[in-house]
């Protein structure tokens, strides 16, 4: 009992002196003397339960949090936190690339049922930029930001494969040529991922 005295004590202390509040001041939120909270931080005495949930309720702190001896500090708090939300941002990165992939092979069935003969495979090859740009949107806003020039580069050599692609199956045009455009591109890409921005 002296312990559990004690690790209340210590607790309300903490959490006094961290709101920047005297003993008068806290004694005056529970409408009770600075002489009382004065012995509770010493480990004289106790609060009662209803007290006790006051004084949580005031810190913004739980019952049990008073009650504990040992917290998990604000970093490994603010690390778990921070963990749980890059997995989110994963899985809703993934979740809108295969959104993409879920659209092509509906387009791909529905085109391939109405019109037969046609080259509708190319519903997939359109999915590859389009998942580049998913990942760059996502990779601007919650990624490392390196990472945006191979998502970069991938986008334009899957716009290139795909203009080409396009214009042999459909135009029987071989214009191999356009991936000389991809030559420039990707130096600007490096040279610009070269760049030290603050």
């Amino acid at each position: 009992m002296e312990e559990l005295k004690m690790i209340i004590a210590g607790n309300i202390g903490t959490l006094r002196r961290e709101a920047n509040m005297t003993q008068l001041e806290l004694a005056e939120q529970l409408n009770y003397s600075d002489k009382a909270v004065s012995k509770w931080e010493r480990g004289e005495s106790i609060p009662d339960v209803i007290t006790l949930k006051q004084v949580a309720d005031l810190f913004s702190v739980s019952v049990d949090y008073l009650l504990r001896a040992d917290h998990p500090s604000e970093v490994e708090a603010k690390r778990e936190y921070t963990k749980r939300q890059r997995r989110n941002h994963r899985i809703i990165t993934a979740l809108s690339c295969m959104l993409v992939w879920f659209i092509a092979t509906f387009i791909f069935f529905s085109v391939d049922l109405a019109v037969s003969g046609k080259p509708v495979w190319l519903a997939f090859l359109y999915s590859i930029p389009i998942t580049a740009i998913v990942l760059l949107v996502f990779n601007s806003i919650w990624g490392n930001r390196r990472r945006n020039f191979l998502v970069i580069s991938i986008l334009v050599w899957s716009l290139l494969l795909c203009a080409y692609l396009t214009a042999l199956v459909l135009f029987s045009a071989n214009i191999w040529l356009v991936f000389s455009l991809g030559v420039p591109a990707q130096i600007i890409i490096v040279l610009w991922a070269g760049l030290r921005l603050k």
